[in-house]
C-alpha cells in the first residue's frame, strides 16, 4: 500500500467514525453499489482517483452521480473522492473497506460476522464444487450472488451475507479465500481486536486454545481471536497464523523440513 493510500484510508475511516450510528447496513449496501458503478465505468474511476484533479471538484461530482444513495454514504464517497490515491485500485478497495466497517460498526450486539465468514471459507474450502462456482469467471456475477443467498439463508446474519454477497460481486481479481480472510481482518479490526488462526490435526480443548490466545495476544499486544480449523494433514501439533506471521510447529512441517535437510 503506498503512502498516499495509507493517509486517504486512514482520513476515510476518520470520516467513518464520524457518521457513527448514521453509519449502518444500508450504508453499507450503498457502498458496495457504488463501488461497483465506479469498477464499471473506466472514466468515473479514473476521475475519483487523478490525484492532479481538483479534490473539491472530485467530491461534487461524485455526490452528483450518486445522489440518489443515503446521505452518509454519500458523504463517504465525496471524501473518499477528495483524497489522494496512490492507485486506482485503492479506491475500490476503499470503498469496499468502509462498507465492511459500516456493518461491523452497527452489527446487532452477539453478531458474530467473524465467525459467519471463517464458517462459509470453511465451508468453501471444502468443497471443489462450491468454490469453482463462485470464482468462475465465466459465471454471471448476479447467480453467483443469488447462490449465496440460497446458501446462508438462515444460517448467517444479514451483516455477513451483504458482505459475502458484494465479495462475489466484485471479485476485483482476488480468490474467494482471499477475499473473505481479508473482510474478516477488517471487522476484527473495527472491532479493536486480530483473529489468529490455529490449525491442528485435532481439536484442541478449549481451556488450551485460551492459554493459546493469552499467550498470542501478549506477544503481539493486542486482542486476539482464535479461528480454529482442524486438518489432519499437519499430523501433530499446532501451525498459527496471526496476519502475515506464521509459527508452524506441526509434524507435517518437521517432516518436510527434514526431507529437505536428506534431499541437499
Amino acid at each position: 500500500m503506498g503512502s498516499a493510500t495509507r493517509e486517504a484510508l486512514a482520513n476515510a475511516v476518520s470520516a467513518l467514525a464520524e457518521l457513527g450510528a448514521k453509519a449502518d447496513l444500508a450504508t453499507a449496501e450503498d457502498l458496495f453499489a457504488a463501488g461497483r458503478v465506479v469498477a464499471d465505468s473506466a472514466q468515473l474511476r479514473a476521475v475519483v482517483s487523478d490525484p492532479s484533479a481538483d479534490p473539491q471538484g472530485k467530491a461534487e461530482l461524485v455526490k452528483r452521480v450518486f445522489a440518489q444513495l443515503s446521505p452518509g454514504a454519500v458523504s463517504l464517497l465525496s471524501t473518499i473522492a477528495a483524497q489522494r490515491w496512490s492507485r486506482q485500485r485503492d479506491v475500490l478497495a476503499a470503498i469496499e473497506e468502509l462498507g465492511i466497517r459500516s456493518i461491523a460498526m452497527s452489527a446487532p450486539a452477539g453478531t458474530d460476522i467473524e465467525g459467519e465468514l471463517f464458517t462459509f471459507g470453511g465451508a468453501v474450502i471444502s468443497s471443489a464444487d462450491l468454490e469453482l462456482a463462485l470464482r468462475s469467471k465465466l459465471a454471471d456475477p448476479t447467480e453467483k450472488a443469488a447462490l449465496v443467498d440460497r446458501l446462508l439463508a438462515g444460517k448467517a446474519s444479514p451483516q455477513t451475507s451483504a458482505i459475502i454477497r458484494q465479495i462475489v460481486l466484485q471479485s476485483r481479481g482476488r480468490s474467494i479465500r482471499e477475499a473473505l480472510r481479508e473482510a474478516a481482518r477488517i471487522v476484527a479490526d473495527q472491532s479493536g481486536h486480530s483473529i489468529a488462526t490455529v490449525t491442528s490435526a485435532h481439536a484442541l480443548p478449549a481451556a488450551q486454545l485460551e492459554q493459546l490466545r493469552a499467550a498470542l495476544s501478549a506477544k503481539y499486544g493486542v486482542r486476539l481471536k482464535i479461528n480454529e480449523i482442524v486438518d489432519a494433514a499437519v499430523i501433530g501439533g499446532v501451525r498459527v497464523q496471526v496476519g502475515d506471521d506464521v509459527i508452524d510447529g506441526s509434524i507435517a512441517r518437521r517432516i518436510s523440513d527434514l526431507r529437505l535437510q536428506l534431499v541437499g
